[in-house]
């Protein structure tokens, strides 16, 4: 049992080593676009290898993000970067903050059930 554990745990390593950079490359050009329409200021952005979570922003201003954004559909990785991109402004999911993530995903409500959707079918990932 512990061995089967460690394969997997190394299997995750080796897949998130191989994608890490380019989901950096993703998430940095697609920071770069959208924040030029709302004109955040952030701090760093970290690439990471979270098990349940997409992305978070912290209230210092760094914003983390699943390598997982790789494996996504670019309508869901747009969404997810709005996301997260939003709570600079707003850290709660306050109607302001949707209104926010609304200014540049009018069907925010679609991709996030699309999103948790999504989440759930681990076979679309990787």
């Amino acid at each position: 049992m512990l061995l089967k554990f460690k394969i997997r745990k190394t299997k995750r390593s080796n897949i998130y080593i191989k994608n890490k950079e380019t989901a950096r490359e993703i998430v940095k050009q697609k920071l770069n676009d959208f924040n030029n329409i709302y004109g955040f200021t952030y701090n760093r952005v970290s690439i990471k290898n979270q098990r349940t979570k997409w992305g978070s922003c912290s209230s210092k201003g760094n914003l983390n993000f699943n390598y997982k954004i790789v494996f996504l559909p670019e309508h869901l990785a747009n969404y997810l970067i709005v996301h997260e991109l939003c709570h600079l402004k707003e850290l709660s999911h306050s109607k302001s903050f949707w209104l926010l993530v609304e200014k540049t995903i009018p069907d925010y409500k679609i991709l996030k059930k699309e999103l948790k959707a999504y989440s759930r079918s681990p076979e679309k990932m990787e």
